[in-house]
């Protein structure tokens, strides 16, 4: 009798425990993408005590570059040694980073800590990805999508709020040392609760190849932030970076071939979905942060809105966002089916983005509103599905590279959509404001990155007005592009097979199925 009702609430029990790993994985998720974000509106108060302007964007460029170069190495190390240890590894590097950036004394050491804080970072998405992949069968996966949503515009939205509330109450370090505490509560849960099984690769780490990865994104990170404000895009120097970033990319995917252990099998790329997720991943970082650049500053100059509550003007963009991906998550677990949701999800993100291109200086709140809630319904059927079919598409030995991939690929789309987005926008601007401003115009572009809604209040009214006209113009153009780039991922999806998802499907017996990964309480 006793052994009866041990049986019976074996499934509860691993139910509950799996709930507690995906409590602490979505701590960690939250600290990965919250940490930009409060940080960012840490910055003005920390140029202020540490000094060292002109060094002011290596403190975001140097975590970029570090967190895209690690990427793909710590969904390797995950493979070949085990996700568990390997994914604990990168929290306390992490945090590691975090408590020594708190301490930092002057520009110089918050950006060399920063670096150590990226490198950490690289492995937190990556394995909270990764882990997911182990846990839970791609079949019953989609009904943790909303939650990965959930965290995602929790971040975004609280993100500056957070931030600026620590700054303002216990000061800027403390931006850095919040995440102590979750990390430690995340390093707590997964050490008692996530029982994953070991690995022990006998190949040795492909070095040349994470040194060849590491140069080419470090190149080509360091173009899209550089091109159009730090050089010209015609200069020499960024002549030399492309030119350093094609010939490691080429040289990385030859020695790819000969490597004993590949950090990224090319193998993985045989698989048209998983190719195409790549193309569509790479899209949706284009447009999302994009999307999320431009709109606040839109929002501010041409609304009058106020900065301060920034996160909250993305709200009609990032609740239609979690509510899609909420459903779309449930549909594709109960039914099993997914296909229809990367081309639904990129004909709304093509038709959104052209309508956020046609605001102008006489659009309300109400009608970005809708525009935006076109485009977060486009990112909700994207966004987490991407990731689903990606794993679904590889071994499971392949599972940490493959979620490694799929997360670079979004981190590269970010960094072009910022660049390229953000090079049209600019020349937009510059080129109405010389039209329509003259000589106070071209001042008043100079100053623009710190234009708020009060600065434009004390501006002439022809100034400000067409400072306004310009900023409604570069929202066009990069908008426009946007629309035109989302072309491309709906290409991607059309050609999209729909294989069936691994690890469900009632036709499976018990005695079928693979052996679940170990969690305890």
């Amino acid at each position: 009798m006793a052994d009866t009702q041990t049986v019976e609430t074996e499934p509860d029990k691993k139910q509950r425990s799996v709930r507690v790993v995906l409590l602490a994985l979505m701590i960690t998720m939250m600290l990965a993408m919250l940490d930009n974000m409060i940080v960012g509106t840490a910055m003005p108060t920390i140029v202020g005590e540490l000094g060292g302007l002109e060094h002011l964007s290596w403190v975001v460029t140097a975590y970029t570059l570090a967190t895209a170069a690690a990427t793909p190495l710590w969904g390797k190390l995950g493979d070949m040694y085990g996700r568990k240890g390997v994914f604990m590894s990168s929290i306390v590097l992490f945090l590691i980073g975090s408590a020594l950036s708190g301490m930092a004394q002057d520009m110089g050491q918050l950006i060399g800590f920063r670096a150590v804080q990226g490198l950490g970072a690289g492995g937190l998405m990556v394995g909270v990805m990764a882990i997911i992949g182990d846990l839970i069968p791609p079949r019953e996966r989609g009904k943790y999508q909303g939650m990965m949503a959930g965290v995602m515009a929790l971040a975004m939205i609280g993100g500056p709020l957070v931030g600026g509330t620590i700054t303002d109450n216990w000061g800027w370090r403390w931006s850095f040392y919040i995440n102590l505490p979750l990390g430690v509560v995340s390093l707590g849960l997964i050490s008692a609760v996530l029982h994953l099984p070991k690995k022990r690769a006998q190949a040795r780490i492909d070095y040349l190849g994470a040194a060849l990865l590491t140069v080419g994104i470090t190149s080509i990170v360091l173009v899209t932030t550089w091109g159009g404000t730090e050089y010209a895009w015609t200069s020499a120097r960024i002549m030399e970076l492309i030119g350093i970033g094609v010939a490691a990319l080429v040289g990385f995917v030859f020695w790819q071939t000969k490597a004993a252990e590949p950090v990224v099998p090319l193998h993985i790329f045989r698989s048209r979905n998983f190719t195409l997720m790549s193309v569509i991943g790479f899209i949706t970082g284009f447009v999302m942060f994009g999307a999320t650049l431009f709109l606040p500053l839109y929002q501010q100059s041409v609304q009058g809105a106020s900065a301060t509550n920034s996160g909250l003007l993305l709200l009609p963009m990032l609740g239609a966002m979690l509510v899609t991906s909420m459903v779309a998550g449930r549909i594709t677990t109960n039914s099993g089916r997914y296909y229809v949701f990367p081309v639904v999800g990129s004909v709304l993100m093509v038709i959104g983005l052209y309508l956020l291109s046609t605001m102008d200086t006489g659009t309300s709140r109400f009608t970005s509103g809708v525009f935006m809630a076109v485009v977060g319904l486009g990112m909700g059927c994207l966004m987490q599905i991407t990731m689903l079919v990606a794993q679904n598409s590889v071994e499971m030995k392949d599972m940490g590279v493959a979620s490694s991939s799929t997360t670079l690929f979004r981190t590269l789309g970010s960094s072009f959509g910022v660049a390229i987005m953000g090079a049209l926008f600019n020349h937009r601007v510059q080129d109405v404001m010389a039209e329509r401003g003259g000589a106070m115009g071209a001042k008043v572009t100079e100053q623009s990155a710190t234009l708020n809604a009060k600065g434009l209040e004390k501006l002439p009214a022809t100034v400000r007005e067409a400072y306004q006209f310009a900023v409604s113009a570069g929202t066009h153009s990069a908008f426009l592009l946007g629309s035109i780039v989302a072309v491309v991922a709906l290409v991607a999806a059309v050609f999209v097979k729909e294989v069936p998802l691994k690890g469900a499907g009632p036709q499976k017996s018990a005695d079928d199925a693979a052996p679940a990964p170990l969690v305890e309480v």
